[in-house]
């Protein structure tokens, strides 16, 4: 169908964020364990904080992120298939948001490079504004 192929790059983006969600508890029940912390320690410690690695508490961290930008992504993506502009030069910018934050998510879940990380991020939330002005076009019916 016409315009639905930025549903594509969403639902990688969701899949991506499950693949985070499952290296933060791969890496964080391990070290929690080897530091003798049971569940219920963080509840009444304030969280796992300063308990833990960063290099554990970065997945973690990253997976929290994958919930903030990208909602507006969805969110935008979701418009742009009700106005059947979803395709296109729309998808390639989709499909550039997506691997713009896989590489925000690598970056940071390994080297946490804060100046290589904040690049990336640039990068993706200008794809993020070009993609929501692109819809904005469409639904304000805007001439340029």
């Amino acid at each position: 169908m016409t315009g639905m192929g930025i549903l594509q790059p969403v639902v990688a983006l969701a899949g991506w964020t499950l693949v985070m969600w499952l290296w933060m508890y791969a890496t964080r029940l391990p070290a929690m364990s080897k530091a003798g912390i049971a569940p219920d320690d963080a509840r009444d410690t304030g969280g796992l904080g300063g308990r833990l690695p960063p290099q554990v508490q970065w997945k973690a961290q990253n997976y929290n992120h994958l919930h903030e930008a990208p909602t507006v992504f969805y969110a935008v993506a979701i418009v742009l298939v009700i106005v059947g502009q979803g395709d296109g030069f729309n998808l390639w910018l989709g499909w550039a948001y997506v691997v713009l934050r896989v590489l925000h998510s690598l970056v940071q879940a390994t080297i946490n490079k804060v100046a290589v990380r904040f690049g990336l991020f640039t990068l993706s939330t200008l794809v993020l504004i070009a993609l929501t002005f692109h819809a904005a076009i469409t639904v304000f019916d805007i001439h340029l």
